[in-house]
Formats: C-alpha cells, structure tokens, sequence
C-alpha cells in the first residue's frame, strides 16, 4: 500500500478496506527507520490514523494542518510524498524531522516548540476569511501543549472570533514526561466518562425514533452551535468557552475519526475534536516505556535497546547527581521543571525529595514566576530547562526575578548547537538574553567537574539570580586537574602566555585548548589560554591585564554573535584599551539547520580548524598593519 502513496491526496485512491493494511506498513516504516536514523517514534505511532484520517477527510495543500510542536508530523510527511527523505531524517541537508514550509507545500506553519497550533490557526482562520478564501483549517495539538498558556490565550481568542476552525485535542495523557496539572486531570475525567458517551448515543436515537421533529431537532442542535453533550453536561470547559466539543473519539479507529472530522467540517464557528491514542501504538517498547522513545537515537527493533548504550555521564547526568547531592545537604533546595523531569535529569531527585519537586507543565513562563515566589518564601529555586525553552520566560526572568535580585538558580541544559533537533531547539541566544539583565550572573562550565563546582557555588555562594548553561551530550572530562576555586566574575587562566589570548566559553574551552596547543606548536604566538567561566559579570581585571602584553583577543563562544561574550568584550576594550584587537567568534547571524552537532560548528566556523584559520589570520592582519 506504501508504494501508492507517492504525493499528497493519494491516500484517496485507496479503498477504505485497504486502509487498516496502510496503517500497519506505515508504523513499520517509521520502526525500521527511525531505528536507524533516530527520531521521534513513540509520538508519531499514536497518531498513524488519526493522520490518515485527516488526510481523507481534507484537500492539501488547499487545507491547512497545523502540528502543535511536530514532534508526531513524520506520518503526514509519508502521505505527502516525502517517504524518501527519512534516510536522511535529521541530518545536515537532509529532511528535518518537523514540519518545514520549504520542505512541501502541504506543511502550512513551521513549528517546534509547543502550545502554537491554535495561534498559528486562528491566524490563517482570519486571513481566510479577510481575503473570502474558502479552505479548512485544523490545527492538531497534544493533551500536554494544551496546558501552556498560550495555547488558552488563542482558545479564548477562538471563542471570541467565532469563526470557523477545527482544533484537533490528541489526547495521549502524555508529553515528554507524563501530563500534570488540572487540564490533565480534566481530561482524564473525560476519558472516562462512558455514561456521558452512553447517554450521548441514548439521546440521539431517541431523537431519531421522534417522527417528523426527531431528525431536525439534531440538525437544529448542531446548527445552533451546541452539541448534545452540552446538553448533558452542562459548564464543561470548552463549551462555556463557546467552541463546540465533540469527544472523546476513539483515535485509532479510522471510520470513527473521518466521520467526527466530517462532523466537525460542518459545525459553523470553532470546534475541538477531542481524539483518545496511545503514545507509541503498535510497539511494545514504545508502548510500555513511551517517555523513552519519544526523541530517540538508533536502536535494535527486536529489543528496543539502544544500539550504543551510553558508557559515560552526560552534563544532565551531572546536574542531577549534584542537585541530590545538595539537597541532602540544604533542605532549602526545591527543583522545578516545565514537564522535562527525565530530560533535564531530574527523575532520580523526583523519586528521593517528591516534596521538594515540582513539574508545573509546559508553562515557562509560569515557572520563572513561581520559583520567584519560592525564593521570596525562603526557598533555593532551581528551574532546570532546556535553553530554547527558557526563552518563553524572557520577561518573567527579567521582571520577577532579576529586578527583585532573588536567589532563583536557571539550570540551561542543551545550550548551543543540539544537533539533530536543529533551528528551533539549538540553545544559542542564551548569553545574549541573560547577560542583558542587571543582578544576573552568568557561567558556563569546561567540563562535568565544573558544572558540578558551579552549581554548589550558586547554592552556597551566590544569593542573586544565576543561570548556568551547559551543553547537550556526554560531559567534557578534560582539564580536571585545572580546578581554581570559583570566584563571582573572574576567569580561570590555564596557560599563561603573551601576544595572542584565547578566551572560551563553556562547550568552547576544549575546542580553544587545541587551538591554543596549535598556535604554540606552530610558533605563531607566545598564546594564553583563558577558561572564562563567567560571562557575567565580565572579568575587566582580567581584560586589563591582557592589555598589557597581548595585541590580539579571541573569544570562542556557541551562542549568536550579537549580544553574546564577544561583543560584550569587543565594547569594554574598544573604551578602555582601543589599542587590542578583539576577535569575537561565534555563530553568525542565521538560523543554523539540523544536522549532527561537529556538522553545525564546521558550518558556523566553530571547529579547531576554522578557530585556528580566523586566528592566524587575524594576526597576520595585525602584522601588515605594523609594517
């Protein structure tokens, strides 16, 4: 049946008989190469009919489907034609595994981060219907995307524009980790709410046995924007918002979904299709453990283990170890996450401190604020997050924490480049957001023992905002035996030299200790080698001192160059020592693409050799110069 889907609408073709057998070629598809490739599966499993449904029931391109996130898209790419990109899913020039508007005109929005789908919607729903357009629009978000705020600032907004919008509720009870809050446990209650569902049916062959008035009293029902189960439970959520709920559908039931989203097509003014799945469907691994095969590497099909089993701590293994660690410690910790508990490393200090742990859903923003009033309370916050997520709560860290100058600790996990996941997760805007902020100290460790280090410093030590940002991947065991004890706002000098000064950045520092051994072996310079460990506040003394025998400064940084550690030296030594060269290097002014994480820093000009070659020339320039 695969072989017949070869561009978008030819799912059309096929008879619904034929349909059950697609759906089962498609999950093996997807086991087979994303064991390969690695990717997204369990997300995607649930959700092979409900696409296909869509897909039956819509015209694409003329239709647009929203994905909330995207994370599930990989089955919609198979019924647009795209199945022979996912041998090269993920990787550099390669098809991404989200959805991408330069990829095919079938992907109406470009998404990645959750809580979108409805804004997104609600905006073309308009444009539509400005410019007398006639096209459906269905925007498909998860259970766990529905409870970031935004996603109820649009609903509301859908409510009061009253237009014509299908929102599809993918209701898996899942995110990464398992949902929480109170529209998980409203959902749920739904889920298990047979005798509404019953009583639904009741009423409406009980209509249909009405002669004359039976039939019309329905159709009136639904043309009057109510829906019978309204009638039977009065005050439900979505219904006093004004959008029509029909739910909750059984998701893996081809027939079920396309005549719901037939319904749904007809009913004037918004609609929410609330569909049931199960997360990794069709694949006991992914069944039974789908947090875990939600973003996964390659893996055996057979077994479902990885086909590299991870031999050495990653940076998140780290955190977490050290976050126990102080809190058996300080009974004054508390760690908040934005439903990343596994993610950010924090599931082993769930289980030993579960009163000290909180998981308030993918709401950032309410995070930030919450771990402030924490702090205000007398707690030690630590609000673990991924660095592209944490910019959701740019106001909030800059309003309620840092204009307070309260002692709320932002662990920044996958900073800069994350490889596969590409534009929309690299963490590469950190610096240059935080180090704007007044009373914020920045760091950035070398290596897994400094990131340890540095997390008991700002525990212990600091009683300020801080954030300390470190990389996705196994933790950097280089230079241990360089351990200076931290100081707020000074630097770590571990080779001392003259002429030509390296200074680099957290994920950076292992790459300029080989520029620097380079520079010195080749007899360019006399060069110091700087771990700068604070990004702010800048370590000026530190400048000053370099001004006095080097002519040349390069700062190494993984984040965008505007904004970033560079430019912030670049601007001090242009007013206080006008007569040092600064050469800031970093990732230039573009959105860098998925690929593997060596790939995006040869791209950006962020690998030893590239590092090297900009240095050399730079101080050939300098040379010219004196001439």
């Amino acid at each position: 049946m695969l072989e017949r889907i070869q561009k978008a609408n030819d799912i059309k073709k096929l008879a619904p008989e034929e349909l059950p057998e697609l759906a089962q070629e498609i999950r093996q598809f997807l086991i087979e190469k994303i064991s390969r490739t690695g990717g997204h599966l369990a997300s995607n499993l649930g959700v092979v009919e409900l696409t296909m449904a869509i897909h039956l029931v819509f015209d694409l391109p003329k239709d647009k489907i929203i994905w909330d996130v995207g994370h599930q898209s990989y089955t919609h790419k198979i019924l647009t034609g795209r199945k022979d990109g996912f041998d090269d899913l993920r990787k550099y020039g390669g098809m991404s595994g989200f959805p991408k508007r330069k990829e095919s005109a079938c992907d109406a929005f470009d998404t990645g981060h959750s809580s979108t789908s409805i804004s997104a919607g609600l905006g073309y729903v308009c444009a539509r219907d400005l410019q007398k357009e006639d096209y459906s629009v269905i925007s498909v978000i998860g259970d766990g995307s529905l409870t970031g705020g935004m996603a109820y600032e649009a609903l509301n907004n859908a409510s009061r524009l009253k237009k014509n919008f299908i929102i599809v509720l993918n209701d898996n009870h899942m995110s990464i980790s398992e949902n929480v809050g109170g529209m998980s446990d409203y959902l749920a209650k739904l889920r298990t709410a047979d005798f509404y569902t019953d009583l639904k049916k009741g009423v409406t062959n009980m209509l249909h046995n009405v002669p004359v008035v039976g039939d019309p009293m329905i159709e009136h029902i639904r043309k009057t924007k109510s829906s019978l189960k309204q009638l039977i439970v009065p005050g439900m959520f979505f219904e006093d918002m004004g959008i029509t709920y029909l739910g909750p559908i059984q998701g893996h039931s081809i027939p079920m979904l396309v005549r719901a989203l037939k319904e749904a097509r007809k009913i004037e003014g918004p609609v929410l299709l609330h569909v049931l799945t199960k997360k990794g469907k069709g694949y006991e691994p992914a069944e039974e453990q789908p947090d875990k095969f939600h973003g996964i590497g390659p893996f055996q099909v057979e077994t479902g283990e990885p086909e590299k089993p991870k031999k050495k701590d990653s940076y998140t293994d780290v955190f977490g170890k050290v976050m126990c660690d102080e809190a058996a410690r300080n009974d004054k910790l508390a760690a908040i996450t934005a439903a990343m508990a596994d993610g950010t490393g924090l599931a082993r200090f769930r289980k030993k401190y579960p009163n000290r742990f909180f998981d308030v859903g993918i709401a950032e923003e309410h995070a930030v604020t919450f771990a402030a009033g924490m702090a205000l309370g007398g707690m030690i916050p630590v609000f673990a997050v991924y660095s592209s997520f944490l910019q959701r709560g740019i106001d909030q860290i800059l309003h309620d924490v840092c204009m307070q100058d309260l002692h709320v600790i932002f662990a920044i996990d996958r900073a800069g480049f994350v490889g596969a996941d590409g534009e929309t997760h690299h963490g590469c805007f950190d610096f240059s957001y935080l180090s704007m902020i007044p009373n914020m100290t920045v760091m950035a460790p070398k290596n897994g023992k400094e990131l340890e280090e540095m997390l008991k410093f700002a525990v212990e030590e600091l009683d300020g905002p801080c954030a300390i940002r470190y990389p996705k991947g196994t933790a950097c065991t280089d230079m241990e035996e360089h351990d200076e004890p931290l100081k707020r706002g000074r630097s770590e000098v571990i080779t001392p030299g003259s002429e030509i000064a390296v200074l680099g950045v957290g994920s950076m520092v292992s790459v300029c200790q080989k520029v620097c051994r380079e520079i010195r072996d080749h007899g360019i310079a006399r060069s110091t080698f700087v771990n700068v460990r604070f990004v702010k506040p800048l370590d000026t003394s530190l400048l000053d001192r370099l001004s006095q025998n080097h002519s040349l400064l390069v700062t190494v940084e993984e984040n965008v160059k505007s904004g970033g550690f560079g430019e912030h030296v670049s601007a001090y030594m242009e007013a206080c020592h006008p007569e040092v060269r600064v050469l800031p290097l970093a990732i230039p002014d573009h959105f860098i693409e998925h690929g593997t994480v060596d790939s995006q820093r040869m791209k950006t000009g962020l690998n030893v050799q590239a590092v090297l070659d900009a240095v050399e020339q730079s101080w050939e320039d300098i040379g010219n110069n004196r001439k």
